[in-house]
């Protein structure tokens, strides 16, 4: 299951990654949205609710764009930076507060996340058992791995704080940052497309 946790959850890591110029609180922060966005969906799943939406051509399409839309303008945010003049102390906590929110709703606008529940967590549930425990369990387990694997790359990123001091570089980071994240929400609107055939 956890060989299926990069290409269903691709676009979290930008969220994550990002957080290299905004410190660890910030960071773990979008780590916790992330993590509690993998939560809701799968209990929406394990309620059924993950397979009315890909049932639902209208509803799927509108989280679709939706998500797309919001990764579009965090590109933007992204490349226009963070307020300088922002004041400490409170703030640190409205800008830990900001990165769960973006963590939780770039996850639950997802569509591949709601899809990968659908897809691959029935392989592993076994149909002579309970279905909404196994589920919850699976789900918990996904929730796990991906935590991990998005709480190492903030600790990464934070070690390479020192190197993105300077202005100018931050800047460049920045900017590569947002075109990356703009050509992902690009694929995931290509990747998630519905043929009409």
């Amino acid at each position: 299951m956890a060989l299926f946790h990069d290409r269903a959850d691709a676009r979290p890591k930008h969220d994550v990654s990002r957080r290299s110029d905004v410190g660890r609180r910030a960071g773990f922060a979008a780590v916790a949205g992330v993590a509690s966005g993998l939560l809701l969906i799968g209990l929406l799943a394990a309620l059924g609710v993950a397979a009315l939406i890909s049932e639902s051509r209208m509803l799927y399409e509108f989280i679709r764009w939706a998500g797309a839309f919001y990764m579009f303008w965090l590109a933007y945010d992204i490349w226009r930076g963070e307020d300088p003049t922002a004041a400490e102390g409170d703030a640190g906590q409205a800008k830990a507060d900001r990165y769960f929110f973006r963590g939780f709703v770039t996850n639950v606008l997802n569509p591949k996340a709601a899809v990968f529940y659908i897809a691959v967590l029935p392989q592993f549930i076994d149909p002579n058992r309970d279905l909404l425990p196994q589920t919850m369990a699976l789900t918990l387990a996904y929730v796990a791995v991906a935590t991990i694997v998005h709480g190492g790359i903030v600790a990464l990123a934070s070690r390479a704080r020192p190197l993105l001091q300077n202005a100018d570089r931050m800047q460049m980071v920045r900017r590569v940052l947002a075109i990356g994240l703009l050509l992902v929400a690009l694929w995931l609107l290509w990747s998630t497309r519905v043929s009409n055939g």
